[in-house]
């Protein structure tokens, strides 16, 4: 591969930044937006931290309000916080038990010196979606810029950030088996962004440093092969859920949803499975083989509940300690989910007994 560096103007360097213009048109194109709207980070966490602290440096005169939601990433809320503490004011929506905002809260927590909504396109634990075309729609008029976190939906959900007037959007490759370490923030054109990292003129100033090419040429090769019969791919995946949630029934397990069928992504399946406890499901799961967790992989380590089960619940409720997220893949087959369902059911029978 081409090792040249994508700002040096010799030829090995062309090479290089010619796929890397590839990369970024192919990416823009998956989102319909403009090339120059495209900024390459690390992943989604710095294109979250990027957008949330380089619109309110950027904006912190028109006000310092911000809206978020109680049930955002960690890359979000612990970014709230953070300016929290520099003399933001923020505002955290809670949701249904299905883990979606209302938009009447939406609108009452809207107010004229609200500079920035963030509302992420679906939850990574539950799989809920958000109301984010309608969300859109209310900001149309409103000096607030609309960020979302999509990076659970991108290459699943059909996403169009015109159609859904959102401002900035957050994206990691690894979600579609891109490489990890790599992702881009959609920043619309006329959104001012204060740079995070200084040193280089990269990214039209935005974020410095050299590109990661090889990454990107793996991300760009994520997002075609993402986009090849992807309909059917959605289906294929609503059907694995079914098929999880009938092996459990056949096997007369008790258990319940958390989130909904109907507005969630279709990859994304958390049950709670009463009489049990999470990490000994966890652990028991693992040994038969089964990569599941109890909430975001990102703080799979830590021993507090699910925040995002605590918003949905209650602080009190026993969903915080005996639900299990499943997710699929664009390899799982039809054969491993039975599989698994069944191994489930068993654990499930044997930890009750």
């Amino acid at each position: 591969m081409n090792f040249g560096n994508a700002s040096s103007i010799h030829s090995f360097g062309r090479e290089a930044r010619h796929l890397l213009d590839q990369a970024r048109e192919t990416i823009a194109a998956s989102i319909g937006a403009k090339q120059n709207e495209i900024i390459f980070t690390s992943g989604g966490t710095e294109a979250d931290n990027m957008a949330l602290f380089g619109v309110a440096e950027s904006y912190q005169k028109n006000g310092k309000h911000i809206i978020t939601t109680q049930i955002e990433h960690h890359a979000v809320l612990h970014a709230c916080q953070k300016l929290e503490k520099m003399g933001f004011e923020v505002t955290y929506l809670p949701v249904d038990k299905t883990g979606r905002i209302r938009l009447d809260d939406f609108k009452a927590a809207l107010r004229d010196d609200t500079i920035l909504v963030s509302v992420m396109y679906s939850n990574n634990e539950v799989g809920t979606l958000q109301p984010i075309a309608e969300i859109g729609q209310i900001l149309a008029e409103h000096q607030a810029f609309f960020h979302t976190d999509a990076v659970q939906a991108y290459g699943i959900e059909d996403i169009d950030v015109n159609k859904s007037s959102i401002d900035l959007l957050a994206v990691s490759a690894h979600k579609i088996n891109g490489p990890k370490g790599t992702g881009f923030l959609f920043a619309r054109e006329n959104v001012k962004l204060a740079p995070r990292s200084f040193g280089g003129d990269q990214e039209k100033e935005r974020r410095a440093g050299t590109e990661n090419v090889p990454s990107l040429i793996g991300f760009r090769e994520a997002v075609l092969i993402s986009q090849e019969d992807s309909a059917d791919k959605r289906e294929k995946f609503k059907q694995f859920k079914e098929t999880f949630i009938n092996v459990l029934k056949q096997e007369d397990v008790e258990f319940s949803l958390n989130g909904s069928l109907q507005d969630s992504l279709p990859q994304v399946l958390n049950l709670s499975f009463p009489g049990t406890n999470v990490e000994t499901m966890l652990v028991n799961l693992d040994m038969a083989r089964i990569a599941v967790s109890g909430g975001s992989a990102c703080t799979a380590g830590s021993v507090e509940p699910s925040h995002v089960l605590v918003a949905m619940f209650g602080e009190n409720s026993e969903r915080l300690i005996n639900s299990i997220r499943f997710s699929f893949g664009f390899n799982t087959t039809d054969e491993q989910i039975v599989e698994a369902a069944h191994e489930t059911a068993k654990i499930v029978k044997r930890l009750r007994k």
